[in-house]
């Protein structure tokens, strides 16, 4: 590679490990990359370290050894982390949202990757203590949420179905009461998915009673892993308590009124450092 410039090979480093969160790439590959010295490498990284920390888009981690390198990692917290919160509650209130059984349509916002990209980042730092293995949610609308989570993490992604499959050879299925409605529901994973003493982190787009992710529990405990963490786009107020406690939500769904089609929800903070400083 022909010698470029410093400015040229800085975006192009930066580039490199956004793209591959988390992921651990050796110091050689970018030496030889760009043809430069590890010496003026170190500089390159400390540079984008700094810049990426002063307007807290994420950090980089260098790891010494022979098997070391560097890695980018996102995180999303203050006031980052709100102004992604309170556009979804934005969307959230309005009045087309309401559908019948004081449910609200969020399809749209789900599936839109701009938004799920910045909420996976936001699971991830929340989480990033509990350093899981696999990411886990149920066979819903919640799947592109939690791949954002998965990527973030740069771990797999494990999906529990509503019924087994042949195609994915034997599977442990379990039956589940749903927390709302009571009704029983079964949910199902082939043995593949989950090695046991699997670290897992659940990530589901809606809770209202529980029921759901208390059933991705009992599964996961069923294949012999760990639930490390519940995460939850929006959770109900009420019920209160819900059939699981270890979970935390980004928003609060507190009222939805048909008749007047007003949306109460709000985001919720649960560390300091989460907080705005004005």
């Amino acid at each position: 590679m022909e010698k470029v410039r410093r400015v040229e090979r800085m975006v192009a480093l930066t580039k490199l490990l956004v793209d591959s969160p988390q992921e651990l790439i050796s110091l050689r590959y970018f030496c030889d990359f760009f043809n430069i010295a590890k010496s003026t490498l170190s500089e390159d990284i400390t540079c984008v370290k700094d810049s990426l920390q002063r307007f807290s888009l994420g950090t980089v981690e260098t790891v010494a050894g022979v098997a070391g390198g560097v890695r980018f990692i996102p995180y999303r917290k203050g006031a980052r982390a709100l102004a992604v919160l309170k556009e979804v509650q934005s969307r959230l209130q309005e009045e087309d949202r309401v559908i019948a059984g004081g449910f609200l349509y969020m399809s749209d916002i789900l599936y839109d990757w701009h938004i799920t990209s910045r909420l996976g980042e936001i699971f991830m730092t929340r989480f990033a203590e509990r350093k899981p293995d696999y990411i886990m949610t149920v066979e819903t609308k919640g799947i592109p949420l939690a791949v954002m989570v998965a990527r973030a993490f740069n771990k797999p992604l494990v999906i529990a179905r509503r019924d087994s499959k042949v195609t994915e050879g034997s599977s442990i299925s379990i039956n589940y009461v749903t927390g709302s409605s009571r009704r029983i529901q079964t949910m199902s994973l082939t043995k593949r998915a989950i090695p046991p003493k699997s670290r897992v982190l659940l990530i589901d787009d809606f809770m209202k009673a529980g029921g759901t992710a208390h059933g991705m529990k009992e599964l996961v405990h069923e294949m012999g892993g760990e639930v490390v963490g519940t995460g939850v786009l929006v959770a109900t107020a009420l019920p209160n308590p819900k059939v699981v406690d270890d979970y935390e939500a980004l928003l609060r769904l507190n009222k939805v009124d048909e008749q007047t089609r007003s949306i109460d929800i709000e985001p919720i903070y649960y560390t300091p450092e989460e907080e705005i400083v004005e």
